[in-house]
């Protein structure tokens, strides 16, 4: 784990079984309990063609948002297992497609529709994992407090908590939870030449009344990860306390609220790495990285921890 403090301007390195050893005892500590689905689905088109797809987020009027590697129209039905159905209803020019589920003629619900890829989906590993996903990715790939279902990426800094470490996080620290579903668009790079002309994906989010309350108080807090950092900022901003976020946090659009971030190390002209710059400026962001690459640290999903102080 890498520590930058920015009232001393310092590095550390350390373990990720110190991280106690960094934060005032005062602070709350916010997590992020999605659960991440068994999101990608193999099946035929009725011709026979071979399909692949990715469920993204639910919509509403009992249509989802997917991704679908293949060739489909408008009206097409894509047969899957189980006796699972998804039918074509639009295609939509960021390259999803809206689709309705069925199983046996029947609309399913989402909850239906979960527990249906609970048996026949795949844990969505990201894009630059260049592996099938295995068994172990079931429960490498999911955080010891995950709990609503609905996510297609975990998120990835809460991965680092055994189940011992939480235990003692509870123990020693006021924790709120709140609800983000990480979608596929969390891996969209940035391609605007300038990123004030981002279009942001937008992510169902839930944060309980117990959690409002901790960011209302004067606590300072530490987001666990780039999701509950911008579910907390998109709330600062609106006090909306449910619905879809789209905040683009960078170094011209600043945390208002997050004291501390605890986050991994990310891909570059992502939003996430952006998120970061946000908190220590554009320049100390590269610097941070060129001491993780010389260090040896391991990036994205499954790699190290950084937390900024």
């Amino acid at each position: 784990m890498l520590v930058y403090d920015r009232v001393t301007d310092t590095i550390t390195h350390s373990t990720f079984d110190k991280l106690f050893d960094f934060l005032d005892k005062d602070i709350a500590v916010l997590l992020n309990n999605t659960k991440v689905i068994k999101a990608r689905v193999f099946g035929e088109k009725q011709s026979g063609g071979k399909i692949e797809l990715l469920l993204n987020s639910p919509l509403q009027d009992s249509n989802y948002s997917v991704y679908i590697r293949g060739r489909v129209k408008v009206g097409m039905h894509l047969l899957f297992e189980n006796n699972l159905v998804a039918k074509i209803q639009s295609l939509q020019e960021d390259g999803t497609r809206i689709v309705s589920f069925s199983q046996n003629s029947k609309d399913i619900s989402t909850n239906e529709l979960f527990d249906i890829l609970e048996e026949i989906g795949h844990i969505p590993l990201p894009p630059y994992i260049k592996r099938e996903d295995n068994k172990e990715d079931e429960k490498q790939y999911q955080t010891v407090f995950s709990h609503q279902r609905g996510a297609v990426a975990a998120p990835t800094a809460s991965l680092h908590f055994t189940k011992s470490m939480f235990e003692e996080l509870k123990k020693r620290y006021k924790m709120g939870f709140l609800t983000l579903h990480v979608g596929a668009g969390t891996f969209k790079p940035v391609e605007a030449q300038s990123i004030n002309d981002h279009v942001m994906h937008s992510e169902f989010y839930d944060i309980p009344d117990s959690t409002c309350e901790i960011i209302d108080s004067d606590k300072p807090l530490l987001a666990v990860g780039t999701t509950v950092t911008r579910t907390v900022e998109y709330y600062v901003r609106g006090k909306e306390k449910t619905g879809r976020s789209d905040l683009f946090l960078h170094p011209e659009n600043k945390p208002l609220r997050i004291n501390h971030l605890l986050t991994n190390f990310h891909l570059p002209k992502s939003t996430l790495i952006m998120l970061v710059s946000a908190f220590v400026g554009l320049e100390k962001t590269k610097e941070l990285y060129k001491v993780a690459v010389k260090e040896k640290y391991r990036f994205f999903s499954y790699g190290d921890a950084m937390l900024i102080l």
